[in-house]
């Protein structure tokens, strides 16, 4: 995947943006980073990466993603905070999906909180 653009569609390469924190080789340093960085695990099926940055109050015990589904295009719309000095966040975002069951799209508004250094998806508001 080193010569593919990333899917939460920075218009980087998916090793130099996502796939770096996916490796373990970064944290992502905002909110709206991780945001992006979730996505692309969605798109790329990464679970690993989901649960690992779940936060353990809200993380399910597993997560199973649906290998027919294909997550291809994010919108980031706001975000709140945040930022590499705050310790919470909020990211607003549509993620547009297909599969199986035909096209669709998610809107949520989600929390984030950064812990040791750390983010982490708290939970979200689906709209």
């Amino acid at each position: 995947m080193s010569e593919t653009r990333c899917p939460c569609l920075s218009g980087l390469r998916y090793d130099d943006c996502c796939g770096r924190f996916h490796r373990g080789h970064a944290l992502a340093p905002t909110a709206e980073q991780l945001m992006r960085s979730r996505f692309s695990a969605f798109a790329v099926g990464d679970p690993a990466y989901l649960l690992a940055t779940w936060h353990p109050r809200t993380r399910p015990e597993s997560l199973e993603l649906d290998p027919e589904d294909r997550w291809y295009r994010l919108d980031i719309h706001a975000t709140e905070r945040g930022g590499p000095f705050d310790d919470a966040g909020l990211v607003t975002f549509t993620a547009y999906h297909r599969g199986p069951q035909g096209a669709g799209t998610m809107h949520e508004v989600s929390r984030f909180v950064r812990e040791d250094g750390r983010w982490l998806y708290l939970d979200g508001q689906v709209s």
